[in-house]
């Protein structure tokens, strides 16, 4: 059954621009070259942004991420940890760079944008390795940043949301870096949704991130380990002591009930939460330009941050 009825006529081209075939080991790599060739980085000077890229030193090898600084930064500015999308599989720093400019320049924060190791060849730890080596830099660095320590986020969007959820839960668990806030733009937690145990809704899923997309990308992140906290934030049995959390998905998006229900397992553990949901929206939607829809979530998103960071503005 299609839901093609259900998606907002504005989306539609959509469906031609992202086809629903398979991901699979064989052609992983044309996919990864796909958006490589599809990606447009933005005019740092334009947007008064400081860009630099710089290598952080993570457990077992350097990791590339771009550093974003208004060009009129002022002291104790906020910082903010991004995780690209891309189901664990793919994405890129580049791919984000434009969000991340215009989020710098309108909010004034510091912005690190982490280039974590892909899988399948670097599962688990690696991803998550490497992103909690840029929040310790982050931290490490606030002093020289201008960054104030107790203001610093995460946030990521797909699988770079369920990273950021992960993240928190590790900075939590460890206790060694403040997360302030966690931003979750239809976040990745979940490696059962999709799979015979757990369907789900056969109304969601069928735009952009499918099931069976999902379920390569679970088992090429996973690889040969087991489904536990924190890199499967859903398999997390105590939500107590994260940090506020804004969650954003879309009615038709595969992952709407799994976002649901980590949102709602944070409400019951204190936590204070913003759920946004849009209507009529699929997976990756704000990736087409010129929408009513896309407009309306960049503001929500930068508004939403700019709550979370304590930005003045």
């Amino acid at each position: 059954m299609s839901t093609k009825h259900l998606l907002a006529e504005e989306l539609h081209p959509i469906i031609e621009a992202m086809p629903n075939t398979d991901i699979t080991a064989d052609n992983l790599a044309l996919f990864r070259q796909v958006g490589a060739e599809n990606t447009v980085m933005g005019d740092a000077d334009k947007a008064g942004v400081v860009r630099e890229e710089i290598s952080v030193s993570g457990a077992d090898q350097d990791v590339r991420c771009f550093l974003y600084r208004p060009a009129d930064q002022i002291t104790d500015s906020p910082g903010y940890l991004h995780i690209h999308g891309g189901g664990y599989i793919m994405g890129s720093l580049e791919g984000s760079d434009i969000s991340n400019l215009q989020l710098c320049a309108k909010l004034g924060i510091v912005i690190l944008s982490v280039d974590y190791r892909l899988a399948p060849e670097h599962p688990i730890p690696a991803p998550l390795d490497d992103c909690y080596a840029g929040l310790a830099w982050l931290h490490q660095n606030a002093e020289s940043l201008g960054v104030d320590p107790v203001r610093i986020g995460v946030g990521g969007e797909s699988a770079g949301g369920g990273l950021a959820a992960a993240l928190a839960i590790r900075a939590r668990d460890t206790g060694d870096y403040a997360i302030c806030h966690q931003h979750l733009t239809y976040p990745m937690l979940d490696n059962l949704t999709g799979t015979d145990a757990q369907p789900g809704d056969p109304l969601v899923g069928e735009f952009v991130w499918t099931r069976a997309r999902n379920r390569f990308g679970w088992e090429s992140y996973l690889g040969d380990a087991a489904a536990e906290a924190p890199q499967v934030p859903a398999r997390v049995d105590d939500h107590a002591g994260l940090p506020s959390t804004w969650m954003f998905t879309a009615a038709l998006d595969l992952f709407r009930d799994e976002n649901i229900d980590y949102a709602r397992k944070l409400l019951e553990a204190g936590v204070a939460v913003e759920f946004l949901m849009y209507p009529s929206a699929c997976h990756g939607f704000q990736l087409l330009p010129g929408t009513s829809l896309t407009a309306r979530f960049t503001e929500d998103h930068r508004a939403a941050l700019g709550r979370g960071l304590g930005v003045a503005r």
